[in-house]
Parts: C-alpha cells; sequence; structure tokens
C-alpha cells in the first residue's frame, strides 16, 4: 500500500472514493420537520430552503453534545447524517420529543448508502460518473446538493480537498461505485480520509468530540451555532460562555505539527506537555500529507492553545511539536 503522500499525490489532481461508515443518516419528515429541527438544534435551520444543508449539533441543558447534525433539506423531508453508533438512539429520542407537531423521524441508515469523493479533480470525476454538470458541483455551496434521478449528491468540508457526498438508496451503491471507478476515481483508504481530515482541523465525533464536549471548545462556533436565532437546548450554556465569559472555554482543540521523528508512543490519547506541565491530550493523529512528519489534534488548556506554542507528547521529554492554529 503506498504511504499517505503518494496516496494524496494521486488525488490531489484526481478523486478517490470511500463509504461514510462512520455516519448514519435519519429521515425527517412531516409539514414541521425544519421547525421542529430549529428548536431543538443549534444552528438555524429555518433560514435553509430545499436544496441547502447545514451544520449544527444537539445539546444536552447543560450545553455538552448528544451527536452532531448534516442536514440536507430535500423538497419534502431532511436527511440528516449523524454519528452511525447513535442513529438508532437518536431516532427514538427525537421522536419522543414529537407532541403537537407534524413531524417523524426514522432512522434509514440501512436504506440509504452515502459515498464520499474528494479531490483535485472530483467535480469532473463526479460529474462523469453522475452525468451532473462540473461547474455546477464546483460552484456548489456547503451543504447545498444537486438532485439525482434517486438521491442527491451534496458538498462536504471535511477535508482540504474538494468533496462530495453522494446519498442514494442502499441497493444503488454498487452501480454508483462502479460508475466513479470507470469516471476515474481510485478507493479512498480510511488513513488518507483521516489524514485529510486531520490536516483541515476538522474534529470527528466519537473521536474528537463526544458527550463531555462543549461544542466551543472544539471550535464549532462559526460552522454550527447560530447566535441570532431563537431557544434550543442548551443555549443559555453557551450564550453565558459568549457573553459573559468572552468566549473563553477551559479547553480548545488544536491543530499540531509533529516532526517525523516522532516516537512510536505519539499516539491518540498521547499526553500534552508544555514545560513540566500536563496540558492536554491528542486525540486524533496521522502522517502529514507531504511525509514531513505526523499531523495531530488535541485538547490543550485555554491559557496555552495558541499558534505556535511549543508543545511535547507522550511525556516532558517526548516528541516535540507546535501548534498551528485552532482546530473547527
Amino acid at each position: 500500500m503506498p504511504g499517505i503522500g503518494d496516496q494524496y499525490r494521486i488525488i490531489e489532481a484526481g478523486a478517490a472514493w470511500r463509504r461514510r461508515v462512520e455516519r448514519g443518516r435519519l429521515r425527517i419528515g412531516g409539514g414541521d420537520a425544519v421547525a421542529f429541527l430549529h428548536a431543538l438544534l443549534t444552528n438555524d435551520v429555518a433560514a435553509l430552503g430545499p436544496g441547502r444543508g447545514g451544520y449544527g449539533a444537539l445539546l444536552t441543558p447543560q450545553g455538552r453534545m448528544i451527536a452532531d447534525f448534516h442536514l440536507f433539506v430535500r423538497p419534502d423531508h431532511i436527511i440528516a447524517d449523524v454519528p452511525a453508533a447513535s442513529a438508532q438512539s437518536l431516532a427514538a429520542d427525537l421522536d419522543r420529543l414529537i407532541f403537537a407537531e407534524d413531524a417523524s423521524v426514522t432512522d434509514v441508515s440501512a436504506a440509504l448508502a452515502q459515498v464520499h469523493i474528494a479531490g483535485g479533480g472530483a467535480p469532473a470525476i463526479l460529474a462523469r460518473a453522475m452525468e451532473l454538470d462540473p461547474d455546477a458541483l464546483r460552484d456548489l455551496p456547503i451543504g447545498s446538493q444537486l438532485d439525482l434521478n434517486d438521491g442527491f449528491a451534496a458538498r462536504t468540508e471535511d477535508n482540504v480537498l474538494a468533496g462530495y457526498d453522494v446519498v442514494i438508496p442502499a441497493e444503488r451503491e454498487g452501480a454508483i461505485i462502479e460508475n466513479l471507478t470507470r469516471a476515474g476515481a481510485a478507493v479512498m483508504t480510511d488513513d488518507l480520509f483521516t489524514a485529510l481530515r486531520v490536516t483541515a482541523g476538522r474534529p470527528l465525533f466519537g473521536v474528537d468530540m463526544d458527550t463531555d464536549t462543549i461544542p466551543l471548545e472544539a471550535g464549532l462556533l462559526d460552522r454550527a451555532i447560530s447566535t441570532t436565532k431563537g431557544c434550543y437546548v442548551g443555549q443559555e450554556v453557551i450564550i453565558r460562555v459568549l457573553h459573559r465569559g468572552g468566549g473563553r472555554v477551559a479547553r480548545r482543540l488544536v491543530t499540531i505539527r509533529f516532526d517525523v521523528n516522532a516516537p512510536g508512543r505519539l499516539q491518540p490519547g498521547a499526553r500534552l506537555h508544555i514545560g513540566d506541565r500536563e496540558a492536554g491530550h491528542v486525540t486524533s493523529l496521522a502522517p502529514a500529507l507531504d511525509d514531513s512528519g505526523f499531523r495531530a489534534l488535541g485538547y490543550l488548556r485555554r491559557e496555552f492553545a495558541e499558534t505556535g506554542q511549543k508543545v511535547r507528547a507522550g511525556a516532558p521529554s517526548g516528541a516535540e511539536g507546535v501548534v498551528t492554529g485552532l482546530a473547527g
């Protein structure tokens, strides 16, 4: 198997596909579907029209994350991709919150397939495979969709290259993958997908975020939280942090660059030290796309979460790295 650098060079001008096994899918239907989700999620769902999409989170009353949601608004329903491990329980929990609303929530993870395509040539290759307009794909706003005969193709922002998700009935998945392969798309390994995601600073629920995470800690303010909409579950905590606390949280998710000579103990979960003080931990780790070492996501205490901060992983005398920015 080629190294990450070689894999990246292959798709830098081309494209590769991957099944989105880490995500499940919910179908929210009914005339009140938009209003129902708008009252629960952190972002402004009401501002989205058919063919558009957005990102948000479902929180506890204490402002902790239950799950993150990518929303795709269709003409008569909404498809939400959510953490795969939580899809069934989320569908049941959301269904229990329906009272007088004309809404329904169904776990359609098995019925709908979701295939990710990314690369410098992704618009042209996806257009060739699905008989779409490549210019329309290139110009598609994040989250927005182009219709297919039996599904849709949506623009995503999961990594450093142009990316799209194709959502189609599960029985069509094999044919779609065959079309993508014929059009010139390679297979994307999980390792490459992680490297693209980590390089872009995108946290993954269940890895870089969990049910103990306040979304502000993971850098989700700009992408996932509306500061102008009405009430949603957990809003009081978020507003208190933003307005009274100046947006300061106890820790922040950051991107870190590690030297090529980093020892084998550099791995997810490794403790991060600044001097002789423990200051955080690594959540995701991947080889650099240019083979120049490793890139990581990790949490650091607020006072240390700034670009240029030097850290050591594994022990005070472990692998040396430098913070390159805030994640989110």
